[in-house]
């Protein structure tokens, strides 16, 4: 169960930002090129969205939008160390 809760939340932002890039134009107007939002979907796709609510929403990393893009980076973070943590402890066990 634990490994599909994994799968679940590695997977949803992906599935946002692919949806988002082809029904909206919501990330097009927060990257002005396509390089940023890809190496984005690769590596930290929560902040990635995060910074496009960011720049759609609250104009830029100010106030409010930098408090997203702070969280976004967290949620990242912590997805990636907690699938580090359950690797190495099943990998002891």
């Amino acid at each position: 169960m634990g490994c599909l809760f994994m799968v679940f939340t590695l997977i949803t932002p992906r599935l946002i930002m692919v949806l988002l890039w082809l029904f909206t134009d919501y990330l097009s107007r927060a990257f002005d090129s396509f390089f940023w939002p890809l190496l984005g979907f690769l590596f930290l796709p929560t902040t990635t969205m995060a910074y496009a609510v960011a720049q759609n929403a609250y104009h830029g990393v100010r106030r409010w939008g930098l408090a997203i893009v702070i969280l976004g980076v967290a949620v990242d973070f912590g997805l990636l160390g907690g699938s580090g943590r359950a690797l190495g402890r099943r990998a002891s066990d």
